[in-house]
């Protein structure tokens, strides 16, 4: 979807996420997926660290049912650029040089959001400090 929108391949952070429609699929995920990854003594916890990366992913993002536009995707992956890279990409999507690319409306937040017609994803891209920033502060 990403190469689709902006015409390129980009790395990904190591985060994968699935996004639970309910609460009953949520509790679903974090059963099934507890096996795969380390146990957090936060219980607020959204990222988890796989035990054995799989492939290129490294984390695991659970998140709870979210009744705004943003939950009724299924999942998403985050893409991370350099510094100087993203603030490029930035300026683009900005001006509209990208359909599908804008700004993710959320405080404290600075990411680029890719959403294609017809794919129940979503992309984020951000900078890998942003990509860590998320893992650690927010909810």
């Amino acid at each position: 979807m990403v190469h689709t929108v902006l015409g390129r391949d980009l790395p990904v952070s190591g985060n994968i996420g699935l996004f639970a429609q309910n609460e009953e699929e949520y509790q679903n995920m974090f059963e099934l997926t507890r096996p795969l990854v380390y146990p957090s003594d936060n219980p607020l916890q959204k990222y988890f660290e796989l035990k054995e990366p799989i492939g290129k992913f490294t984390h695991l993002y659970i998140r709870k049912p979210d009744q705004t536009p943003y939950g009724k995707y299924l999942g998403d992956i985050d893409f991370i650029l350099a510094e100087e890279e993203y603030e490029l990409l930035k300026k683009e999507v900005i001006a509209g040089k990208y359909p599908g690319a804008v700004m993710y409306d959320r405080p404290g937040w600075d990411t680029v959001q890719v959403v294609q017609s017809g794919i129940d994803v979503v992309s984020y891209i951000s900078t890998m400090g942003m990509a860590i920033k998320a893992r650690i502060k927010f909810d």
